[in-house]
């Protein structure tokens, strides 16, 4: 055959299928050994795990943790059961497309791949089945009115509304990459299926629970619709729900029985890091003020600079630098952030109006890296909002771009202080003692690490005090709670699967390093003894200081 015929996009796909194909087989061959080497099913109640929003057909590091943790479990006797889509939506988040929207998902490849990775499981499939009631109601609403429909549900004979647009309003606004949906027809209908598909979700997993009746269930995430919809489900059930997501360590996870997007950690009262700890700390941060990090096979730095003549030049002739951090308006991290003010663009307008009134204060947006990460670009920009409000035509406001690779961290050397919505890099403005002004609820808010006003009103009145202050005076236990939440959330929420998994094609993706099954028992991996213990024992998902 001449290659050289064919054209690139073939050759690409061709690529492509014949790397799932492998990839297939290899987590086939896994799941077939786990199985194969299953010890006799306790007399206890099953665990349900769910995760249709990890990734379609390629193998990605929420599909290993996932299974890894399955398998962790049946490896033990433990029943565990896998809900699973077998073109079960009719248009789920992964499979939508924004510029074809009503392209069907590629529901074939999609099932191929999990049936690779539940091979020799207990698998509950689930199909699609309209509701066309359900569909009358949705077909003549408008965007704000789909926004917050709620459709009745009955369990154990009380009738609840499920809150259906809500739930799936999360997934929609992370796959059009924007926070703002108008009232256009691709967007009614996307509304329209996913309110339709949650919908199906809810009717089959409530009659899996009511079956099965199972003691604990695992899902991604918990942010787009199909897993929120089973999660709501399950809570509603009275059924122990447990979450996942990448931790922040390199092939690292992160479980818990809240929301994992939110982020929570217990860190006992009493506990200081020892020396021992305060260096590997310190080793870490000197590595990330050089942007020397990824999460989930990102790199978000590929170089970084140092400020230029011209902008510390700029700089000099104002009395004061304040950084003005933003997030990525889309991110499943936003619905928990956005508690005092609607949402970020909101804040940027509070800043706006901050830079208008102090003309001798230096304002720096930085706009968030992961903006225009290849595949996953925002539609809704900071940098559209900056040029639609004139912000750069004041003298006092720099807009910084995500492809501006200089310095985040030289910047706060030089700041009074620090502003972002709910930014990590206000955490580590806070490690290294400058104060910072929080507009939006954060992983590290739920201990005191940063100024994090309650209300709009407090949050404006807070910004002037710093502005007017000669000094600003930081309580000691900022950076005390700092150092202690970010050493929990590298070194004991962040469960290493380094062992199991390695890099692949894409940064996104992994696949199987050669492992064999005995290495999923909880004396030889203390990532699946520290998952057991919090799904077996109601353990707390963190790892055992060595």
């Amino acid at each position: 055959m001449n290659f050289r015929k064919i054209p690139q996009r073939m050759l690409d796909r061709l690529k492509q299928t014949t790397r799932r194909m492998r990839d297939n087989s290899r987590i086939a061959r896994m799941a077939a050994e786990v199985a194969a080497n299953l010890p006799a099913q306790r007399d206890t109640r099953p665990f349900v795990f769910f995760k249709a929003s990890t990734g379609l057909a390629d193998f990605t590091y929420n599909n290993a943790f996932h299974i890894l943790a399955a398998w962790g479990l049946r490896l033990q006797g433990v029943p565990v059961i896998h809900f699973v889509c077998n073109h079960g939506m009719s248009l789920c988040v992964l499979g939508t497309n924004r510029q074809k929207p009503a392209l069907p998902p590629p529901c074939s490849d999609c099932v191929a791949h999990s049936k690779a990775m539940d091979k020799g499981a207990n698998i509950h499939w689930f199909r699609f089945r309209a509701d066309p009631f359900l569909a009358g109601l949705l077909a003549s609403l408008a965007v704000p009115e789909l926004m917050t429909f709620q459709y009745a549900h009955t369990v154990d004979g009380i009738v609840t509304p499920i809150p259906l647009g809500a739930l799936v309003t999360p997934g929609l606004r992370w796959i059009l990459r924007r926070h703002n949906l108008s009232d256009a027809d691709a967007i009614r209908y996307l509304y329209r299926q996913y309110i339709q598909s949650a919908w199906n979700v809810a009717q089959e997993f409530n009659r899996l629970l009511i079956k099965e009746d199972p003691q604990t269930v695992v899902v991604f995430n918990g942010q787009f619709y199909p897993e929120a919809i089973a999660a709501w489900i399950a809570r509603r059930r009275g059924v122990r729900v447990v979450t996942h997501e990448v931790g922040f360590q390199p092939f690292s996870a992160y479980f818990t029985a809240g929301e994992a997007t939110a982020y929570p950690i217990h860190i006992p009262d009493e506990f200081e890091l020892n020396v021992e700890q305060n260096t590997r700390l310190d080793t870490y941060l000197e590595n990330r003020f050089q942007g020397k990090f990824s999460m989930a096979g990102i790199h978000f730095w590929p170089e970084m600079k140092g400020l230029d003549q011209a902008f510390l030049q700029k700089a000099a002739r104002f009395k004061q630098l304040v950084p003005v951090f933003t997030n990525v308006i889309f991110d499943t991290s936003q619905p928990h952030a956005n508690t005092v003010f609607t949402d970020m663009f909101a804040w940027l307008e509070t800043v706006v109006d901050l830079a208008q009134s102090h003309p001798e204060t230096l304002f720096v947006i930085r706009a968030h890296p992961d903006e225009t990460r290849p595949g996953k670009e925002s539609q809704e920009t900071v940098a559209d909002w900056v040029a639609a409000h004139q912000a750069t035509d004041l003298p006092n406001i720099v807009f910084v771009s995500p492809t501006d690779y200089f310095s985040s961290y030289e910047l706060i050397q030089h700041s009074k202080f620090v502003m972002i919505y709910n930014s990590t890099i206000g955490l580590e403005a806070a490690l290294l003692g400058v104060p910072v002004l929080c507009a939006g609820k954060a992983r590290f808010t739920q201990y005191p690490t940063v100024f994090f006003p309650p209300s709009v009103l407090e949050f404006r009145l807070q910004a002037e005090a710093f502005l007017m202050a000669d000094k600003i005076d930081i309580p000691a236990e900022f950076k005390r709670n700092a150092r202690r939440f970010l050493y929990y959330q590298l070194y004991r929420s962040s469960l290493p699967f380094d062992s199991y998994l390695t890099t692949s094609v894409y940064p996104s993706l992994t696949r199987f390093k050669d492992f064999s099954w005995q290495q999923l028992l909880p004396q030889h991996s203390v990532a699946i003894a520290t998952i057991l213990d919090g799904l077996l024992h109601n353990g707390d998902f963190l790892l055992k200081e060595r």
